[in-house]
Formats: structure tokens, C-alpha cells, sequence
């Protein structure tokens, strides 16, 4: 069987690292791309091929795919998993920041997606992995910019699988819970930064401590939860369209199926600590 060439983005730390490694381990060409080219040098010693890449910047998107076809001839497997949580109020986050969020997390993964497509429809055959979240099925509060590009990745990636299928291309959809990356640590900091004072400080607050605190991170999941179900996908021969992975995720979406809105809003309010920062404060 031909070496199947896979693309790893964010392949420098968490999820996109443990990806490219265990792809890597089943006999994969890998190429993991990432802004900072200093982060991935340690994947080196495990063959894989590293890429500066900076998924806001065409130039840079066109330059990778050239190279890996260049070297390759082919690829089979892109791993859209660059992003990042941006987290605040609505009327708190600049707009420069909320067009910042979906640059990233979602016209980067879809530009990605456009410059291989070409190349997996002369193959009939490729495999597109567009790692979303439980935050593309359900609502945090604060985070109405980031789960705006989870949702818009989500249907786009619907959209897309029938448009392909008859190429020969299957469209998957990750949807981790509670991981452990730095992408809490980032988003809380963010949010504090962006509203942790004026009107929505004691909400931003009670958020932010409720993504970093200990209760939350003891249950984090390891990423390699999320690698190796990518692994699964990608040698399946029919995968699933959607593969719900890591602490919380199929509970809280089986929660948000179920419950009504605002009942689900209380829910949350409860769980991030917010209703009781709340309590007595006057708005």
C-alpha cells in the first residue's frame, strides 16, 4: 500500500503534536507545520518533517502544500488543528480580535482545505480532519467568538463532506472535551485581559478560574486521547463523520440535546461558578 503523506497543523504542542507522532508510528509521511519552527526541532528525531506555516498567511499555506507535493508527489491527510480560544464579552472583544478568531480557527483551515483539494481529487482519495470541539455543539459564557468559528467549521465540514464524497474524499469532524493543553491557560488569560474588569468582571473572573482550576484540570483529558482517534479515522476505511472525544464531550452534548436553552444556560452558569459571583451584585 502506498505511504499515505499526512499535513499536521499546530503540530507544535498538544493535540497537533501527539497527532503527527502517532501518524508518524503507523507508517505515516508526516509533515507538521506550526508558526514557531523552534518548537517542533524534537520531532525531528522521530522523522517527522517540520514546516513553518502561518495559517493566516496565504503565501505561507500555498508555499507548504507546494512543498509536500513537490517532495511527495501526493498528500492524503490534512489535519486542520491550528487554533486558538479567544474568550471575552461580546461587547468587550475588539472586532480586529473577534476577525483574528475566525482567520484562524476557521479561513485558515478552510484555505488549507482548498489548496489540497485539488491534489485529492487527481488521487480519488484523501481523508480532511477539521478538529472542532464540544464548543461547535454547545455555548460557554464568554465565549461567543470562539464557539462562533467552532459552529461555522462544523457546518462548513457538513457541507463539504457531500460536495467531495464523490471524489473519493471522506470529511471528519473531532470534537474534544476537556484536553490537556495550553489552550486553557491561553483562553482564561485572554478573557481575563479582555473583561476581567468593568461590567462583566465578576463573570470573566469566575469563568476563567473555572477553565484553569484544579477540578477542571485533574479531568482533563491527555491529547493523545484525540490522536488516536484521528489515527482511527484515517485508516478506517468508511469513518465516522464525527468522533465526540475526551472529558465531557459526550455528556455536554448529550446535555444540550436535551436540555432547553435557558435551562442549559443555567446549567452552565452553575458549572463555571458564575451564578454564584453573581449573587447579590447588582447590573
Amino acid at each position: 500500500m502506498t505511504t499515505k503523506v499526512a499535513l499536521v497543523t499546530g503540530a507544535s504542542s498538544g493535540i497537533g503534536e501527539s497527532t503527527a507522532l502517532k501518524l508518524k508510528e503507523l507508517g505515516c509521511t508526516v509533515y507538521g507545520a506550526a508558526r514557531r519552527v523552534d518548537r517542533m526541532q524534537h520531532l525531528t528525531k522521530s522523522d517527522i518533517r517540520i514546516l513553518a506555516m502561518d495559517v493566516t498567511d496565504d503565501a505561507s499555506m500555498q508555499a507548504g502544500i507546494d512543498k509536500i507535493i513537490a517532495e511527495e508527489g501526493r498528500i492524503d491527510v490534512l489535519v486542520n488543528n491550528a487554533g486558538y480560544g479567544s474568550y471575552g464579552a461580546v461587547e468587550d472583544v475588539p472586532i480586529e480580535e473577534a476577525r483574528a478568531q475566525f482567520e484562524v480557527n476557521v479561513f485558515g483551515a478552510v484555505r488549507l482545505i482548498q489548496l489540497a483539494l485539488p491534489h485529492m481529487r487527481a488521487q480519488r482519495s484523501g481523508t480532511i480532519v477539521n478538529i472542532t470541539s464540544m464548543g461547535g455543539k454547545i455555548h460557554t459564557p464568554l465565549g461567543a467568538w470562539y464557539h462562533g468559528t467552532k459552529f461555522a467549521l462544523e457546518a462548513i465540514s457538513d457541507c463539504l463532506r457531500m460536495e467531495v464524497q464523490p471524489f473519493g474524499i471522506d470529511v471528519v469532524v473531532i470534537e474534544p472535551g476537556g484536553i490537556k493543553t495550553e489552550w486553557a491557560g491561553i483562553a482564561a488569560d485572554k478573557l481575563r485581559q479582555t473583561s476581567g474588569h468593568g461590567l462583566y468582571a465578576a463573570q470573566a473572573n469566575a469563568m476563567a478560574q473555572s477553565m484553569i482550576g484544579d477540578a477542571s484540570v485533574k479531568r482533563q483529558s491527555p491529547p493523545q486521547i484525540i490522536a488516536d482517534t484521528i489515527a482511527k479515522a484515517v485508516t478506517a476505511s468508511k469513518p465516522k463523520t464525527r468522533y465526540a472525544i475526551g472529558f465531557g464531550a459526550k455528556p455536554m452534548i448529550f446535555m444540550r440535546g436535551i436540555l432547553s436553552d435557558r435551562a442549559f444556560d443555567g446549567m452552565m452558569r452553575t458549572a463555571t461558578g458564575i451564578s454564584k459571583a453573581l449573587k447579590g451584585q447588582k447590573v
